[in-house]
């Protein structure tokens, strides 16, 4: 007995913990994204979905290519100002590209807003050899830190995210990376946090609805390839309450958006920062024919003996000299004389009889 009690309640605990953190406001969340973690500033998880499950992380990659430079540029291993020379490689990186040259000497600090702000895959190449002397060897630094870092679902294949077989990670260790990477260097914050930056004359620029929609978002990187989908990772805080979170699969970059606005929102209503919608009352469907009776009832009553104005016609107007007696209708000839009278009076309507028949005065009875 003791033993089935013992294993009835490990069951109701199995099944309600991930409960809570499945629904929201008791519903579950309508998200597109194949895995999703939100996250508090003590990493406890406030939803998730599949967030253990291995994905291709697209162009989150990037967000350890930011963590490498910063530390680097920290440690005085390299400065802001530091003129990089591209290679042909990081030049034919493919797309998407920022379009540097072979040749060309930028300065990292460009570079480094390039990967962040523009996602730019021969930005990222040229970071990785300029700090890593090659990409193959700055990769090697990328897994390393990883392990440091506690990372341990997460493998590197390359510095920029293009689909490689050999790179993979999580929801949950993209989340705790994009948390150590604004944590450890706050100058990260304006990098991901960044809308715009310029090369070569031309202007860059990202507009995206989640900096201004629920608010709060402090940084942002988005990813994509086709066999990833969309990816997004977001560090956002509302009165000193820290979050971040993490889509991954979301079948548009619009959807993404939506799901990570929805995770925002809901973290920021589990914090009591934001009251949740008042439920809806519904709508209560009458049938065809109840309808239609409270139409009828709530129409003015019409009976026949309400007053109505009409208006003569022109026929009538010019046939006033006509008068409808009762059984008969009676023509009155100009300049004769009409009396009448019910009862026993006389009716007359011509000069030349003074006299009324029987039949004439039972014409006069009502």
């Amino acid at each position: 007995m003791r033993a089935t009690l013992a294993l009835s309640a490990a069951l109701l605990l199995v099944i309600a913990a991930p409960a809570r953190a499945q629904h929201h406001n008791g519903r579950p969340l309508a998200l597109s994204a194949e895995a999703v973690v939100l996250q508090d500033a003590s990493g406890r998880v406030l939803y998730a979905k599949n967030a253990t499950e291995d994905h291709a992380p697209a162009s989150l990659v990037k967000l350890m290519t930011l963590y490498l430079a910063c530390e680097a540029i920290e440690s005085d291993r390299a400065h802001w100002d530091d003129l990089v020379v591209i290679s042909e490689r990081a030049a034919l990186t493919p797309r998407y590209r920022m379009g540097v040259r072979a040749g060309d000497r930028v300065p990292l600090r460009i570079l480094l807003e390039g990967v962040a702000i523009a996602s730019a895959n021969d930005a990222a190449a040229a970071v990785a050899e300029h700090l890593g002397g090659t990409e193959g060897a700055f990769v090697a630094e990328m897994n390393a830190k990883a392990r440091e870092l506690g990372l341990a679902h997460t493998h590197f294949a390359n510095a920029h995210g293009l689909p490689d077989p050999g790179g993979h990670s999580t929801a949950e260790d993209l989340a705790r990376l994009i948390w150590r990477l604004i944590a450890d260097y706050a100058v990260s914050r304006s990098l991901l946090g960044g809308a715009t930056f310029v090369y070569r004359g031309r202007v860059y620029s990202r507009n995206i609805p989640l900096f201004h929609n629920p608010g709060g978002v402090q940084a942002l990187k988005t990813g994509f390839t086709r066999a990833a989908g969309y990816n997004l990772a977001v560090a956002a805080w509302r009165a000193d309450e820290r979050f971040v979170l993490i889509v991954l699969g979301a079948q548009s970059r619009s959807l993404s958006y939506r799901d990570a606005r929805a995770l925002l929102t809901y973290g920021f209503q589990e914090a009591g920062l934001q009251l949740p919608p008042e439920p809806t009352r519904p709508r209560l469907l009458l049938p065809r024919r109840a309808i239609e009776r409270r139409s009828r009832a709530s129409s003015p009553p019409t009976s026949a003996a309400t007053p109505v104005s009409v208006q003569p016609t022109a026929t009538e107007s010019r046939s006033r000299n006509v008068l409808k007696a009762p059984g008969r209708l009676r023509t009155i000839r100009p300049g004769s004389i009409l009396t009448t009278s019910c009862r026993g009076a006389s009716a007359s309507h011509t000069p030349r009889s003074s006299s009324s028949s029987p039949r004439d005065r039972s014409a006069c009875r009502p």
